[in-house]
């Protein structure tokens, strides 16, 4: 048995869950999110919780019981407070410009990078401060949208000029030295 699996996930108000078949549904203020469940895995509602279980004692079973619950729990923090990802720009003439559903990246090559937003994602620029926010009520989708605005450009390890996440920390290497 999973440790995680065991712990049921509290349903807060204005959240709707339904189950019907081999799918959960999870519906709230920040959108509408479903998932198909895991093999070897039952889901119900109960008593304002969503609780998941085990149907077999497989090998894989604690694995995907886990897994479930951790979704069901991603999926209604989503749609009720919503996850967020920021990156910073840094760089010398290095920007990034919004228009509609377009993100345009001048990030020091010959041309301008033009990446089209995925639907479900609100992507705000600041301008002055070079920083980019990611939101949404996917977890997963937000965070591979962030990553893939990241490798455009990554962090080079001598001056640290690239895109990064707010809170990461670049170890810089020392360059050459004259001696």
């Amino acid at each position: 048995m999973s440790r995680i699996g065991k712990k049921p996930v509290e349903i807060p108000s204005g959240v709707k869950v339904s189950v019907s078949g081999e799918t959960v549904a999870v519906e709230g203020k920040g959108g509408k999110l479903s998932i198909a469940i895991p093999p070897h895995v039952a889901v119900e509602v109960k008593d304002n919780q969503v609780i998941v279980t085990q149907i077999d004692e497989a090998r894989e079973a604690g694995a995907m019981h886990g897994l479930a619950r951790s979704l069901i729990h991603n999926m209604i923090v989503g749609v009720s407070e919503g996850f967020k990802k920021e990156l910073a720009i840094v760089g010398v003439g290095y920007k990034a410009t919004l228009a509609g559903t377009k993100l345009t990246l001048n990030l020091g090559y010959s041309h301008p990078i033009v990446y089209q937003v995925p639907a479900g994602i609100k992507l705000t620029v600041i301008q002055d401060s070079n920083k980019m926010i990611v939101e949404g009520c996917d977890k997963q989708l937000v965070g591979e949208t962030a990553a893939q605005i990241r490798r455009f450009r990554p962090p080079e390890p001598y001056k640290g000029k690239g895109i990064r996440y707010v809170d990461e920390r670049i170890v810089l290497k020392e360059g050459k030295s004259v001696g």
